[in-house]
């Protein structure tokens, strides 16, 4: 996984529950008021976090191949460049996350 940043080690672990599969321990790296922002739509707290990744992301069996991470604003937030596998969306995004007290509050998705 080429970075030029150092990911946060939440990062490290939400990317390697993703591409495992592993929904319990993906959920475990959002914090309890934790969103994914998909392309506009914001799914926020476990349940909705849940329910979208069941639908178009673990659920879809993604895998993610990191193939580049720098620092966004602040301290808080890093951007993963990745190519997108699965059953869903295919292709590269880039995944904007911001973290708090060692869990993501927010992960954010564009092209």
């Amino acid at each position: 996984m080429p970075t030029s940043t150092p990911l946060p080690p939440v990062v490290a672990a939400f990317l390697d529950a993703a591409n495992a599969h592993d929904t319990v321990a993906w959920l475990r790296t959002f914090a309890p008021d934790g969103a994914v922002d998909d392309w506009g739509r914001v799914f926020t707290g476990y349940e909705a976090v849940r329910a979208w990744s069941e639908a178009e992301f673990i659920g879809a069996h993604v895998t993610l191949d990191v193939t580049e991470v720098s620092a966004g604003a602040g301290d808080e937030e890093v951007t993963v460049l990745a190519q997108v596998g699965g059953d869903g969306y295919n292709g590269p995004s880039h995944f904007v996350f911001t973290v708090r007290d060692d869990l993501i509050a927010l992960m954010r998705i564009t092209s």
